[in-house]
């Protein structure tokens, strides 16, 4: 319990420094949403002004910011720039799509590099070993705005199998069809995500394994003639886990800022696309309202990682 309160201290502080950084940044940036409106000839500065006041962009710097940290706590991110509406019910319209995207993604990484890496290592140098890390080291080095153009190309409009974009078909669905209608819409994207997350964990998982494959326990193991299976259950995957399971807390905000990038070219409704469309708007609430809430699920995706590692090695150092 103790261990629970100092990581949920450590994420209400790291959320209050990536407040105050974010806030700045945004602030900082050249040009503004009204930026717009001033040129405009038939737009006079009392209207601006007015609008302004609304928002509450008329006060000074830190009280604007002290306005919204009091607004955050109540989950309230402030009104759209663009839309007008409330910016928390725009983005949990968007959220869920995104999280499942990244949720399958990252299982699926995890499951796979598992695999492929371990089987790569136990074949060392042979031909299964060889192709597996050309795959790896093609995914490695693979943009994913690329690769998601290339399925586009192949499997949409090559070959007619998947949507080229959307969420939904035009003739509307209901039910179970409708699910299955978002969820082949959704198979190239995460396609995409899944194999370009592939290369640098299977190159991680297959040096891992080497390097248990060469320690003295596992000789003695294999000295015993237990059996292969058994070697993997007991003596290779309980190794592993700690270090893979470190390493997939420290790649969430990969995953998750790689959605903005898919979303926007395969034109999926979620949260990514919207700080996209937000971005080039200069629609400040909704900017700051998904960088907090992205800094909150990779804080929480790191506490989850930290004590499912500690349940794993209890010997590990408790920080």
């Amino acid at each position: 319990m103790t261990l629970f309160i100092k990581k949920l201290s450590y994420i209400i502080f790291m959320l209050l420094l990536i407040s105050i950084i974010s806030f700045l940044a945004i602030h900082a940036a050249p040009n503004s949403f009204f930026g717009a409106g001033e040129l405009n000839p038939n737009m006079t500065k009392e209207a601006i002004a007015k609008l302004k006041a609304v928002y509450g962009l008329d006060k000074p710097l830190f009280m604007q910011y002290l306005d919204w940290i009091k607004n955050l706590i109540t989950l309230n991110f402030g009104i759209s720039f663009v839309s007008g509406q409330n910016v928390s019910s725009e983005i949990l319209k968007r959220l869920p799509v995104t999280l499942w995207m990244n949720f399958i993604a990252l299982i699926s990484v995890f499951v796979l590099s598992l695999w492929l890496g371990i089987k790569a290592a136990m074949n060392y140098e042979q031909k299964s070993d060889y192709i597996i890390r050309q795959l790896s080291l093609v995914s490695f080095s693979m943009p994913s705005f690329y690769l998601a153009l290339l399925f586009i190309i192949l499997f949409s409009i090559k070959l007619s199998l998947f949507p080229i974009a959307g969420l939904h078909s035009i003739t509307p669905k209901e039910g179970f069809a409708n699910i299955a209608d978002m969820a082949w819409h959704l198979v190239l994207p995460i396609s995409v995500m899944i194999f370009v997350g592939l290369g640098s964990m299977i190159i991680y998982v297959r040096s891992l394994t080497l390097e248990i494959l060469k320690s003295d326990y596992y000789y003695f193991a294999r000295s015993r003639n237990i059996k292969e299976k058994d070697l993997l259950r007991y003596y290779i995957l309980p190794n592993l886990m700690p270090p893979i399971i470190t390493l997939l807390g420290l790649s969430l905000p990969g995953l998750i800022g790689g959605s903005v990038i898919l979303e926007s070219i395969f034109g999926i409704e979620g949260m990514g696309q919207l700080f996209y469309i937000s971005a080039l708007s200069r629609d400040y609430p909704i900017i700051m309202g998904i960088l907090m809430i992205t800094a909150f699920l990779t804080l929480l995706g790191n506490m989850v990682a930290d004590l499912i590692l500690l349940k794993l090695n209890p010997y590990v150092e408790r920080g």
